[in-house]
């Protein structure tokens, strides 16, 4: 167990600011500095969305599975329903934002039986979908630059995957430096990442059409209307199986939630950038699916198999020619490369919130904010650390690490899908913030909870039908392997969690952490730091 603090703790009152005394009353003590703007904060959420750079990651994940429907109807589809979460997850971090966000909410709002169990699941699930975000952005700047390469060699160049990867840790190495720095740098990038990601979006809406050849251009008709299944799938499961370029590229709803504690006006700003960030993306991205659809031709096996190995940079190469692509090319680059910063920096952000509550292994040596640079730098080596092993999946094979990608959903979902359940089953009342859904609550959170629990099992099935070991899906064993490891430890005689793990741990000296029943049996056990 970790020391307990002889600290008188402050009142609330005598705190400096309202982002403080909310922190307090949430039980922590304000460790980091409150950096972000607003603004800032959305930007975030905007930039690790990346619209372009993540379209262009996983749009091998669409095309095969329906094509121009598939990219069209199955992303308007999935909007709709990634704005659902959007809103419950709003929700939450109005009344709670705290960089612990999930666990946290999942032991507030939990019976006092299970919400242990069900914080340290939560906090493991949203742990491993962190870490797996960190590794597929990366993972998708790999291969970016790969394809760079091949099509600024005239398509002679084709990369190993020896090659992918070192160049996936250069990438790794390159990030956690940088968020080792001072968090305000972070911070103020964020405005230029919101601009240059506009603005990538713009070159691709107006650019693509106008510059796109005659033979390469589709009819309404096909634009809105052809369905091709390259899968071995029926179509309508087929169908299914491409809502993880969506998923994927519209998710993280979490992550401006794990730097709450590092923004300005944080119960207003939080719940504002989630719902910003994923409506504007949803509608973008939508533009930018119809755009391609109409631009791409009609030889989708030809997009899939071209030797550039990256479907959106052979749909640019079409248009604009070599020149006019590895142009547009360096951008898309750029932008997925600052998609890796802001995420690293959310992930090491969670992984510090639960370090601080004692839950994760070396909790003492991660609980640490540099004195220097006022950065949690040892979680940011340690996520980063985790997600090259991740990325070691690649040498199994293509359907291995494209199933990092559908892990980051898959986790995820378990991760927000028990806290906004637990809200309302866990017999625990909720104090609103500033943002709510009043009567809407429930059906946001049903719809939002129904939706997650139907996509986590549609991604644990496979690419293919009939799969062998090189195609099978490893996101159930990953992320099962993972959970039951978790739950294992959890339950360990005398050294497992359930001996020690209380949920959040206050550091304010003996201030309670805050719970809306106000029933004195229900406290938290306090411990401070």
């Amino acid at each position: 167990m970790l020391e307990e603090s002889s600290t008188t703790p402050p009142s609330i009152d005598s705190l400096p600011d309202k982002d403080a005394a909310l922190l307090a009353r949430l039980g922590y003590k304000q460790e980091f500095r409150r950096n972000f703007t607003p603004l800032e904060v959305f930007g975030i959420g905007f930039s690790i969305i990346g619209l372009v750079p993540s379209l262009a990651s996983v749009l091998i994940f669409s095309i095969p599975y329906g094509g121009a429907s598939a990219m069209v109807w199955g992303w308007m589809t999935c909007g709709i329903f990634l704005t659902i979460i959007a809103l419950a997850m709003a929700e939450l971090g109005s009344a709670a934002p705290t960089s612990g966000g999930l666990y946290y909410w999942t032991f507030m709002f939990s019976s006092p039986k299970w919400r242990c169990l069900l914080a340290w699941t939560v906090g493991y699930s949203n742990t491993v979908g962190n870490i797996a975000s960190v590794a597929s952005v990366d993972w998708g700047c790999a291969v970016q630059i790969m394809a760079a390469a091949s099509i600024g060699s005239g398509l002679e160049f084709q990369a190993t995957v020896a090659q992918t990867f070192g160049v996936y840790v250069a990438l790794l190495s390159c990030h956690a430096v940088i968020c080792s720095l001072n968090p305000a740098i972070v911070a103020r990038l964020q405005t230029p990442f919101i601009i240059i990601n506009i603005l990538l979006c713009l070159a691709i809406l107006i650019g693509v059409p106008a510059s796109t050849p005659k033979e390469f251009i589709n009819n309404a008709k096909y634009a809105f209307g052809n369905f091709t299944n390259l899968s071995g799938w029926n179509n309508g499961y087929a169908f299914v199986l491409s809502f993880l370029s969506p998923l994927w590229a519209i998710g993280a709803f979490d992550s401006t939630v794990h730097i709450s504690e590092e923004a300005t006006n944080a119960n207003v700003a939080i719940p504002y950038a989630i719902i910003l960030a994923t409506t504007s993306s949803a509608i973008l991205g939508w533009g930018l699916n119809v755009a391609l659809a109409f631009c791409m031709g009609t030889d989708l096996e030809s997009i899939i198999d071209n030797s550039i190995e990256q479907p959106m940079a052979t749909i640019l190469f079409n248009s604009f020619g070599q020149r006019g692509t590895l142009a547009l090319w360096a951008f898309v680059v750029v932008v997925q490369f600052t998609m890796g910063t802001s995420m690293l920096t959310t992930c090491s952000r969670q992984i510090f919130a639960f370090s601080r509550d004692g839950a994760l292994p070396f909790s003492r040596w991660l609980y640490d904010v540099s004195p220097r640079t006022h950065a949690p730098i040892n979680c940011v080596w340690f996520a980063a650390f985790l997600s090259l092993l991740l990325g070691l999946l690649a040498f199994a094979g293509p359907a291995a690490i494209g199933a990092v990608f559908s892990l980051v959903v898959a986790a995820q979902y378990v991760a927000y899908s028990i806290p906004i359940s637990a809200r309302f089953l866990g017999g625990k009342k909720i104090k609103p913030g500033p943002f709510s859904l009043g009567l809407f609550s429930l059906p946001v959170a049903v719809i939002a909870v129904i939706w997650m629990v139907f996509i986590i099992i549609v991604f644990f099935f496979p690419a293919s039908p009939a799969p062998g070991a090189a195609n099978m899906n490893y996101t159930i064993v990953v992320l099962g392997g993972v959970l039951i490891l978790a739950v294992a430890y959890f339950y360990f005689p005398k050294y497992g969690g359930r001996h020690w793990f209380k949920g959040p741990i206050s550091t304010i000296g003996d201030m309670p952490i805050e719970e809306e029943n106000g029933s004195d049996d229900d406290k938290t056990e306090k411990h401070g730091h």
